[in-house]
């Protein structure tokens, strides 16, 4: 018998993660996978309430299971990324990222693009780019297989709105996907 409590989709640049928990709250059994992968076990706690911590991803980004007593024997499960709840650490995420999907001869490429670092992440892995100054803003090129990529960092002449990032691909503008 399975004491699955909780599971969370978290996008991180090197790709989409599962977050899954059981927790036996006879037994006070704690279990923690990542995308399918077991990474904490605890048997026979005494403590049903607390708190599991544990990273996810490449970059081993830092993350929080939070359990706490609702009423009686009722439990609520809480996920923490970077010490921000899921989804204040999603809507900060959507600011400093940018993020494409695209197919290029029948495969699926996620491309992930960190505005702060100006890394781009493909598929989970870490790019090799080059980066250039143009007329209008810079291009940071990279490759895809063997298709030339491409992201445009122009103003958009906004304060608010800052920088727009665009990536082209064979000559192509791809549309940003909405995580």
């Amino acid at each position: 018998m399975t004491d699955l409590v909780a599971v969370w989709e978290v996008a991180l640049s090197d790709g989409v993660h599962k977050i899954e928990f059981e927790h036996g709250t006879t037994s006070g059994k704690r279990v923690v996978y990542v995308d399918g992968k077991e990474l904490i076990r605890k048997e026979w706690m005494f403590k049903l309430v607390g708190k599991e911590t544990f990273t996810v991803g490449a970059s081993k980004t830092k993350a929080t299971i939070n359990i706490d007593a609702v009423s009686g024997f009722a439990y609520e499960y809480t996920l923490e990324i970077n010490g921000k709840s899921l989804k204040k650490y999603m809507e900060n995420r959507s600011k400093t990222t940018n993020t494409w999907i695209l197919s290029l001869g029948g495969m699926d490429y996620r491309v992930v693009l960190e505005k702060d670092t100006m890394d781009v992440w493909c598929n989970g892995q870490k790019m090799e780019t080059a980066g250039e100054f143009v007329e209008d803003g810079t291009e940071t090129h990279f490759s895809v297989g063997d298709h030339s990529c491409c992201i445009k960092a122009v103003s958009s002449g906004k304060r608010k709105e800052g920088i727009i990032h665009t990536l082209i691909v064979n000559d192509r503008e791809i549309p940003e996907a909405v995580e």
